[in-house]
């Protein structure tokens, strides 16, 4: 039990911190602006955080594409995987719960939940967008946690490739690459936040599977070789 309540704890800082970032500092605010740049890095250092804060116990996926990357790549079971999942959503709507009620009153001018979005006639972009950079982030967190990876360093490899694909993917979507990221969020703006939220469960699931297979081939192969 303590490694679900460990996910879901580090769910909703990243939820609480990243999104808080777009809500109180993004651009264009009523508030001084940290742009597109500081809103990635917001991202980034919340998972390097909790990685060290909650990695031991319970590998700190906080992130159900990772959750679903990991149990595809043999390294979970289907039970844990299972619970992560529902953990981490809840952290993701208590994280946005308490942003929701934070900025509610804030004057803020874009948003108050940091909720994914893409523009309209934007689907397949917003899609291959999502679905390629998820596979891009799980990909290298499967490599970096793998028994010859870079362990030590794994937060902060993580981290910073979160904040990599957030510098380039915010102007398409928002940056989700995270179903739970964009579930909490979508609950408390509702609308066109809701209606969207699809987009952002398929495409980092799918991402996240071709990681795995990925990284499965590419390790059998080095194995071979």
């Amino acid at each position: 039990m303590k490694k679900y309540l460990a996910e879901m704890i580090g769910t909703m800082v990243l939820v609480l911190l990243g999104c808080g970032a777009a809500v109180f500092a993004g651009a264009p605010q009523g508030f001084a602006s940290v742009g597109t740049l500081g809103v990635a890095f917001a991202f980034g250092l919340s998972v390097v955080a909790m990685a060290y804060g909650i990695g031991s116990i319970s590998g700190c996926h906080i992130n159900p594409a990772i959750t679903l990357g990991v149990f595809m790549s043999g390294r979970m079971n289907g039970k844990d995987a299972a619970m992560y999942m529902l953990f981490q959503l809840i952290g993701a709507v208590i994280g946005s719960g308490i942003l929701w009620f934070l900025a509610k009153d804030s004057g803020s001018t874009t948003t108050l939940t940091g909720a994914n979005g893409f523009a309209e006639g934007q689907t397949a972009v917003a899609f291959v967008a999502e679905t390629v950079f998820t596979f891009i982030f799980v990909l290298v967190v499967l490599g970096v946690t793998a028994k010859n990876g870079l362990n030590k360093f794994a937060g902060l490899a993580i981290g910073l490739t979160l904040v990599l694909i957030h510098i380039v993917c915010i102007p398409i979507t928002g940056t989700s690459v995270n179903p739970a990221r964009s579930f909490g969020p979508a609950l408390f703006q509702g609308g066109l936040a809701l209606q969207q939220l699809w987009l952002f469960i398929v495409a980092p699931f799918l991402g996240a599977a071709i990681a795995a297979i990925v990284w499965k081939g590419i390790t059998v192969e080095n194995e071979v070789a």
